[in-house]
């Protein structure tokens, strides 16, 4: 049965754990189609509604799609072989533009951070049955979200913005709820969706955020969420402008049973400003991490949102983890007061030499796109070639795949470890490996 690979098992979690780890060796692949359901439970020797509840159980954990009459499966993406493990390996002697990591000399010293955290809980330990939110940070992320002006709402600290995303959508959905989505988006997320068995709804987006009428398509047609990038959106940079933000607020007060989820991972390293679309929803979340600004290894995140999401989140995390560190809540609450490095003086770093790119590509005949952030996005005609091609030539970047669902190829070049003097290079060696006369009728 599907070839070499013999599904096992009498249970239904046996069943399940059998194609799951199938899929996961490789031994089954994505798009093939599993056994109609009665056919696979004559050849175990099981009821019926065991495989149904085997098959039920892979779908929630986002290995395998039903389609109907069409059967059920494996995932052209399946949640065990994440977007992550299409990186290519880069050689030595090849320059790394495709990782998506801040600029290491652009994040802040965390020794004196540390520091004053590690004296302070030696002064005042923190134990069980203590606040699960520092005061201070508290405090400040208040302040913060007033100014800009996002709605008030009780706070939550997470171990970074995707833990936030998924405690926020598991408080709310069920396993085949639609979200909407940005499309290019995170690749991380776009795996998320499925591992939580949700389906995600690509929205289309241009430098100013997701399309209005995408987006509207997406409602109409039954999404129970939308997650939205404020600013520095990955890959392509953009950024939700004023009147962007005024059409989909108006967009999203049609629909206010729809859950509203904002991720605000640009905060400190951009210059836009905020644009928030929460409040006009029943239930939201906004999303701040520390990981750009400060590094990735910093696993903090702020959210707020209405009183009965939060309130969820926060329940559900003393259940599991409890909450996070306040070692490096301390920290946080440090760096936030005395940071030596300015957002300002960051977002204008990086800002240069996405400037400086984007002009270098144009001039060769190249479009690319990157309004914030730290990340270029290049439409290119073939993604495996061009990404091959870079490579040979000495630069290695992001395959669009990693990113996309539904819109056209491209590569996402990382600006973050390159210098102002090495765009014009990279942009000769991206216009050779896509044949810049041709390049215009990929935009």
């Amino acid at each position: 049965m599907l070839g070499e690979y013999r599904i096992e098992g009498r249970r239904a979690s046996e069943i399940a754990a059998s194609v799951e780890r199938a899929v996961g060796a490789g031994e089954l692949q994505p798009g093939e189609v599993l056994p109609p359901l009665r056919e696979l439970a004559v050849y175990l020797e099981v009821n019926p509604n065991t495989v149904a509840s085997a098959y039920r159980t892979l779908r929630d954990r986002g290995v395998i799609e039903t389609a109907g009459r069409r059967g059920s499966r494996v995932r052209e993406r399946p949640a065990s072989t994440p977007r992550e493990a299409s990186r290519v390996e880069i050689p030595p002697g090849v320059r790394n533009a495709s990782d998506g990591n801040p600029d290491t000399a652009l994040l802040p010293p965390l020794e004196k951070a540390l520091a004053v955290a590690a004296r302070r809980s030696a002064e005042r330990p923190v134990l069980y049955g203590a606040p699960t939110i520092d005061a201070d940070l508290a405090g400040l992320a208040r302040e913060a979200f007033a100014a800009d002006e996002v709605p008030a709402g009780p706070l939550a600290v997470t171990s970074g913005s995707l833990d936030a995303i998924e405690r926020v959508l598991t408080a709310h959905l069920r396993p085949g709820d639609v979200v909407a989505v940005e499309d290019p988006g995170w690749g991380s997320l776009l795996d998320l969706i499925p591992a939580l068995g949700l389906r995600p709804a690509p929205v289309a987006l241009d430098d100013e955020g997701p399309l209005p009428e995408q987006l509207a398509r997406a409602l109409d047609d039954g999404a129970r969420a939308v997650v939205v990038t404020d600013r520095a959106q990955n890959p392509t940079g953009a950024a939700v402008s004023r009147q962007r933000a005024a059409e989909l607020r108006s967009l999203l007060a049609r629909h206010p049973g729809v859950l509203l989820i904002e991720d605000d991972h640009g905060h400190g390293i951009v210059d836009q400003p905020l644009y928030p679309l929460a409040g006009v929803t029943d239930h939201w979340a906004l999303v701040r991490s520390t990981a750009k600004a400060y590094g990735p290894d910093l696993r903090l995140a702020v959210l707020t949102g209405d009183a009965v999401t939060v309130d969820r989140v926060r329940g559900r995390q003393l259940l599991g983890a409890g909450w996070v560190s306040h070692l490096l809540q301390d920290a946080v609450v440090h760096l936030w007061r005395t940071s030596a490095v300015e957002p300002a003086a960051v977002a204008a770093a990086y800002g240069r030499r996405r400037d400086a790119l984007i002009r270098a590509l144009a001039a060769r005949g190249v479009r690319a796109r990157g309004r914030s952030g730290m990340n270029v996005w290049v439409p290119v005609p073939d993604e495996t070639g061009a990404v091959s091609r870079l490579l040979h030539a000495g630069w290695a970047v992001a395959a669009g795949a990693r990113f996309r669902m539904q819109s056209p190829p491209a590569v996402r070049i990382t600006v973050s470890g390159l210098s102002v003097d090495d765009m014009d290079p990279i942009a000769a060696a991206v216009a050779s490996a896509i044949g810049s006369g041709d390049a215009r009728r990929y935009e």
